[in-house]
């Protein structure tokens, strides 16, 4: 059959270049240092010149490796220096290695292929959590001017009085939700209106929105402030943070006591459940508001941790790193 109208395949390298450079080198050496010797064994030639032969042999092994493995160390300096949220890859371009080894360009150009997709998966991820919240907060509006005009109604029953304060706590649990996804949506921390405040005057307005949106479950609510301190950083997200807490120790307890501890570089959510429960939640089972949490500790860089001590305590923590003292 003819092939004359097809294409012709380009030339590529051969694989396998790197090793068989290593193996000419270490080969090279391995001849010389036999030369050598055989060379002292006749006597042809002394014995310092042979040991210096041998020297030199070496050293020039060495220059000759550690210039073939010049590429692999850019490669690893690369790899070692790429971030998962950095946006420019034009710093891991395969065509910035000169005159790479295939092996090595096989390996820079499936590097920088993985770290694209990662890039353009957490851009999609960034777009689709922001339209979607913002999207989110036209009805959220609406919602609430309804229930602010459908409470002021004059014949309104117990029962519509009940259903329109339970539609408003469902919509500030969602608003609080959408800011908290709107925070994870943004790429730094622009916009979050930094600041120094006191994390203890945060946790008391922030409890207090807690007990009207948890009113009506039999959860109590209580703040202990053995001590205070300040933060530089966004106090709206500080009370995000500890909301989706105090939601989640809620959503865990049923019933009982939720506890909000103030000591020096840390809060803690503890939760006391009324009865030991059977089946405590996995690790891998904390629900939609600490897997939140989790993101906008990693994200401002508040470590936080969860404990289950036996059946019936839940002991959440968050570490500030640079806890400021509360000016007078």
């Amino acid at each position: 059959m003819s092939t004359m109208g097809a294409p012709m395949p380009r030339d590529e390298p051969a694989r396998g270049g790197f090793q068989r450079r290593l193996l000419l080198i270490f080969g090279m050496q391995l001849v010389a240092v036999v030369v050598a010797c055989l060379m002292g064994y006749y006597n042809v030639a002394p014995a310092a010149a042979v040991l210096l032969l041998i020297v030199i042999v070496s050293a020039l092994t060495w220059l000759a490796t550690e210039r073939a493995w010049r590429q692999v160390s850019t490669l690893a300096q690369w790899v070692g220096n790429w971030k998962e949220g950095q946006p420019d890859l034009d710093a891991i371009q395969p065509e910035r290695l000169r005159q790479t080894d295939s092996d090595i360009a096989t390996l820079a150009r499936g590097f920088h292929t993985f770290a694209s997709r990662i890039a353009g998966y957490n851009e999609r991820e960034r777009n689709f959590t922001r339209d979607a919240s913002h999207e989110l907060r036209s009805p959220l509006t609406v919602i609430k001017m309804s229930t602010d005009m459908l409470s002021d109604e004059a014949g309104l029953s117990d029962f519509g009085k009940r259903s329109v304060q339970r539609i408003r706590r469902a919509t500030r649990e969602m608003e609080a939700l959408v800011e908290a996804l709107l925070i994870l949506a943004r790429e730094a921390d622009n916009g979050q209106g930094e600041q120094d405040f006191v994390v203890n005057d945060i946790l008391r307005d922030e409890l207090a929105n807690a007990r009207e949106m948890l009113h009506g479950h039999p959860i109590e609510l209580q703040l202990e402030e053995p001590a205070s301190f300040a933060l530089h950083g966004s106090p709206r997200v500080f009370a995000v943070l500890c909301w989706q807490l105090i939601r989640h120790a809620s959503q865990y307890t049923g019933q009982g006591i939720v506890q909000v501890t103030v000591t020096p570089g840390m809060v803690s959510v503890s939760a006391i459940a009324g009865s030991e429960q059977e089946h405590p939640p996995a690790p891998g089972q904390r629900g939609f508001e600490y897997a939140i949490a989790q993101r906008i500790s990693e994200r401002f860089a508040w470590p936080l941790s969860l404990h289950v001590q036996g059946g019936n305590r839940y002991v959440a923590e968050i570490r500030f790193p640079k806890p400021l003292p509360v000016s007078a």
